[in-house]
């Protein structure tokens, strides 16, 4: 279903001899919702071209967690880094400026604009950064071919399957070449034989690109594809 790689251009562009190891590194993150402690001192850190996944029961953090190191949410305390760049100094337009160049998502509802078509979908993040729109339209094009869906770039979500708005998903987290996607049950959604092909295609962009992922999954069989599965339990790694 899937191309072994991206046409060499594309290839290259992901990983570049300036900077080989990206990193997203926090330390001691807590958040409290009122008097509710969610999180309670969370280190992590993930390595270029490394899957990590995060299993652990409902309310035991994971997704709290996921977007603060995403910079959807503010922590209470603690620090993150990405690619040297501490990211609580960021704030505004700088911060959500570097989310979009830096940080891919792929959420387990899709999160697709009905009135786009998939190739416009992937490209939204491009056009926002300001990449020129032959460059985003070209890079959308390859990956969507690299995910299969080609003969599919000119139908609206609601035209596609479940599993092809997921890949379309996966695309536009992709477009912008990010240092690390985060994936919040990206499989919650999908029916078991779609689920493990998500998990395989995030295996084999590790590979080919030496992508990033941290998954936020309920599903520990799949979570053991992963480079590292971390367990979450009360607001706390284990």
């Amino acid at each position: 279903m899937f191309k072994n790689c991206l046409p060499k251009p594309l290839c290259r562009s992901f990983v570049t001899s300036e900077n080989p190891y990206k990193m997203l590194k926090a330390e001691n993150i807590t958040k409290n919702y009122g008097e509710l402690p969610v999180l309670k001192g969370v280190d992590i850190s993930v390595e270029t071209g490394e899957i990590v996944s995060i299993v652990g029961s409902s309310g035991a953090g994971k997704s709290t967690l996921l977007h603060i190191l995403g910079t959807l949410d503010q922590p209470d305390t603690g620090r993150i880094w990405l690619n040297g760049q501490e990211t609580g100094s960021l704030s505004g337009k700088k911060l959500a400026a570097f989310r979009n160049r830096h940080i891919g998502f792929v959420f387990q509802f899709h999160h697709l604009l009905p009135e786009f078509s998939a190739i416009e979908n992937v490209s939204i993040p491009g056009w926002i950064a300001g990449i020129p729109k032959k460059e985003v339209q070209e890079r959308a094009e390859q990956l969507l071919d690299k995910l299969g869906l080609s003969n599919r770039k000119d139908n609206k979500p609601q035209q596609l399957s479940g599993g092809e708005q997921q890949r379309v998903a996966v695309a536009r987290a992709l477009i912008n070449r990010p240092s690390i996607v985060f994936a919040d049950e990206p499989t919650g959604n999908l029916d078991s034989i779609h689920a493990r092909e998500l998990h395989t295609l995030f295996v084999q962009l590790r590979q080919d690109l030496q992508q990033a992922f941290l998954i936020v999954t309920h599903n520990e069989e799949l979570a053991a594809m992963s480079d590292r599965v971390l367990h979450m339990k009360d607001g706390k790694i284990i």
